[in-house]
């Protein structure tokens, strides 16, 4: 092996290990010497061809970001090939003269290569575990781009892209791919003026790139079933990315319909470790080449990709827990930039960043013209706050007169379906006259109370920088009293159920999510993601309760998220023409309300922008966010070389987990203090930011600073 041990660093071939590791390399090229014939340590004979193979070794550690070189035994060399699965003996010491110690670990073959530029014998590989390439040159050259975008390590972004090896799978010999379909009829896409022709784009081999927001009603899986089909009919291979199960069921269904079995799979980890992998396998074979499936499907090694599908980018399941945390949509985006394929960002919402594309001209839209539109929605009805004080009926079952009729009239044609959000936000200030969310007039940060609750007085401080804010006032109206925003549900559902005793209630949340209602009277009572659909034309009628709680959200994106949830919603109930109904529980005039009774998610995310511009908020800025105990993120700081013009907001200390809430991974060890520091950088800084941080995070492992500091790129929880 090419080090003497842990820390050192190897061979100076492929990798991003930092400034450091380059000067490095540079020292070890200066220095000239001799290459000498590549040997192993061990005295095995070497393959007579390219005897080295360069291998990214499975430790995930930045410090150690970067290929090694193996020599390659010669009973070896037919199955060492690139791509292949090995193992390996990393962090071997001299001892004596003599090489030992040194623990197993899997890797991967990058490369095969006459020479090394290590000039000592070097360590041979200790077994091919399977002579299967599962990592191809394109998901090596996307896992790579994910690292650096997300100041992560190429290991931990491999983990994710390629499943665990099973046997029996690798064993099974490889089907013949079926034939290409016809190009599919343009079905609901009629309905978008510039529909048929996306289609046809990609069905002639062309690659459109579209932010499409769909109409509401049941046809959005067949018109994605479509557009993909018709990707196929060129002979490309298509790939779609969807929020849960029950949206790729809905979506697998759909192409099944279409297109009949064996034209694709289907990739979530329902299928189990094993079929997921055979699936996995078939699709890395070439055997199909379509995959609908869940987050990890989006380094799914679709050949000739010509066409990448998300839906529901707004949803927090596209966020990939575990290191680096990358986001689907900038997986795809990447990919869909290196791989020269077609994009298609859906919705019945429209994120920023979908805003963002459209702004850019990198995207066209594909949108239905108004009137398609008005015939396709229910109709949304407003509720206001002096309505339920004033209201005698709401006083009694919380509902105002309005909700409580709407639902009595629609229980007599279907069911009715009853959002409730979820409990447990935490609450923030807004002005009391307007409602605008108080922002620091620093950094426009969120605005907290530092030591005690709002009726007893309190401190009034920024979330971000930590500076105090005396005189407050509202940017808006200029209101300067202050109101603690609605926190959490009001447990409506026994109360609907006692206001309408003749009638079953069905509840589907976070215990037990229910994919389906018969289309018979009942009241389905939901949180927020787990509505189920409705047979039949859709629900009859729906209530969004307690919108406050939504748009009280501590995060930048709570009147866009409330709005994406209760479009959502709405999409499930009959249009307006068949008596279909949306009462929303919320302040009438709020911007978010008020796109969903015009059904405008798209002038909502494009005003959202202009204000996310205006105030330096991603995606417009790119944000780092370091969390870790108060001197080890003061250390990052000073040693990483921040680009110019870096907003430094912060530190400010992490609040405790709640009483009674699990602990999450961002949280601070119980009974320690960690600080949080916001980096905002401008646009076009955002690599420059994440190479910075990487580095200073190597630095600071070779000064064996053991204090951890969590890096997040773009995190979505700035507040």
């Amino acid at each position: 092996m090419s080090s003497e041990d842990d820390g050192a660093p190897g061979a100076p071939g492929a990798g991003a290990g930092g400034e450091q590791l380059a000067l490095i390399r540079e020292e070890v090229r200066k220095a000239k010497q001799p290459r000498a014939k590549p040997r192993s340590w061990r005295g095995v004979a070497l393959a007579p061809r390219l005897p080295v193979a360069r291998v990214l070794v499975d430790k995930g550690l930045l410090h150690l970001d970067q290929y090694f070189d193996y020599a390659v035994p010669e009973a070896m060399d037919e199955q060492a090939q690139p791509g292949v699965r090995v193992r390996v003996r990393f962090g071997a010491r001299v001892v004596k003269g003599r090489r030992e110690g040194g623990e197993l670990h899997d890797g991967f073959v990058i490369e095969r290569l006459p020479s090394s530029d290590y000039s000592g014998p070097l360590a041979p590989l200790a077994q091919v575990l399977s002579p299967e390439p599962v990592l191809g040159p394109e998901l090596l050259r996307l896992c790579r781009a994910v690292a650096d975008r997300y100041a992560g390590a190429l290991a931990d972004v491999v983990q994710l892209a390629v499943p665990p090896r099973r046997v029996r799978p690798e064993n099974a010999a490889p089907g013949e791919p079926p034939p290409a379909p016809a190009p599919p009829a343009p079905g609901g896409w009629t309905r978008y003026p510039t529909g048929p022709g996306y289609l046809d784009t990609l069905a002639g081999g062309g690659s459109p790139r579209a932010v499409w927001t769909a109409l509401p009603g049941p046809g959005w899986p067949d018109e994605l079933a479509r557009a993909m089909a018709a990707t196929l009919a060129s002979g490309r291979g298509a790939l779609a990315v969807l929020p849960d199960g029950r949206a790729v069921a809905r979506a697998d269904a759909a192409l099944t319909e279409l297109l009949g079995e064996g034209h694709h799979v289907v990739l979530t980890a329902d299928s189990g470790p094993e079929e997921r992998y055979r699936r996995w396998l078939a699709v890395n074979r070439g055997t199909v080449r379509a995959v609908i499936g869940t987050r990890a499907a989006v380094f799914a090694p679709v050949r000739d990709l010509g066409l990448a599908a998300l839906w529901d980018d707004g949803d927090s399941s596209h966020a990939e827990p575990h290191a680096p945390q990358p986001h689907a949509r900038d997986v795809l985006l990447l990919r869909a930039a290196d791989e020269g394929a077609g994009f298609l960002l859906g919705g019945h919402a429209m994120t920023v960043e979908g805003a963002q594309l459209l702004e850019r001209r990198w995207a066209a839209p594909l949108t239905a013209d108004r009137e398609r539109v008005r015939e396709a929605a229910p109709l949304v009805r407003t509720v206001g706050d002096g309505d339920e004080g004033r209201d005698a009926a709401a006083r009694a079952a919380r509902l105002p007169s309005l909700a409580w009729r709407v639902t009595r009239d629609a229980l007599a044609h279907g069911p009715v379906l009853v959002q409730v959000p979820r409990r447990g936000y935490v609450p923030r200030l807004a002005c009391e006259r307007c409602r605008e969310p108080a922002r620091c007039a620093h950094c426009a940060g969120p605005l907290e109370l530092a030591d005690a609750p709002r009726e007893g007085g309190g401190t009034l401080r920024c979330g971000w920088c930590g500076r105090p804010e005396a005189a407050w006032h509202c940017g808006s109206c200029g209101g300067t009293r202050l109101r603690a925003q609605v926190v959490g549900a009001r447990r409506t559902a026994d109360e609907l159920g006692r206001a309408f005793p003749a009638v079953p209630v069905r509840t589907s949340g976070r215990d037990a999510v229910l994919s389906r209602v018969p289309d018979r009277p009942a009241l389905v009572i939901s949180t927020p993601g787990a509505e189920p659909v409705a047979d039949g034309p859709g629900y009859a009628a729906a209530l969004l309760l307690d919108g406050w709680a939504l748009l009280g959200r501590p995060d930048l994106r709570a009147g866009e998220e409330a709005l994406r949830r209760w479009l959502l919603a709405s999409a499930l109930v009959r249009p307006a023409h068949e008596g279909g109904t949306v009462v929303v529980l919320a302040e009438p005039t709020l911007r978010p309300v008020q796109a969903l009774v015009r059904w405008d998610p798209a002038g909502h995310a494009a005003r959202e922008l202009a204000d996310r511009a205006e105030l330096g908020f991603p995606p417009v800025s790119r944000m780092a966010s370091l969390t870790g105990p108060p001197a080890a993120v003061a250390d990052l700081l000073t040693t990483a070389e921040l680009p110019d013009g870096t907003d430094v907001l912060g530190p400010v200390p992490l609040p405790e987990a709640p009483p009674g809430r699990p602990r999450r991974a961002g949280d601070p060890p119980t009974g320690e203090r960690w600080d949080r520091v916001l980096l905002r950088v401008r646009p076009g800084n955002g690599g420059a930011l994440a190479a910075a941080l990487k580095t200073a995070q190597i630095a600071r492992t070779a000064r064996r600073q053991t204090d951890p500091v969590r890096v997040r790129i773009d995190p979505p929880d700035i507040g």
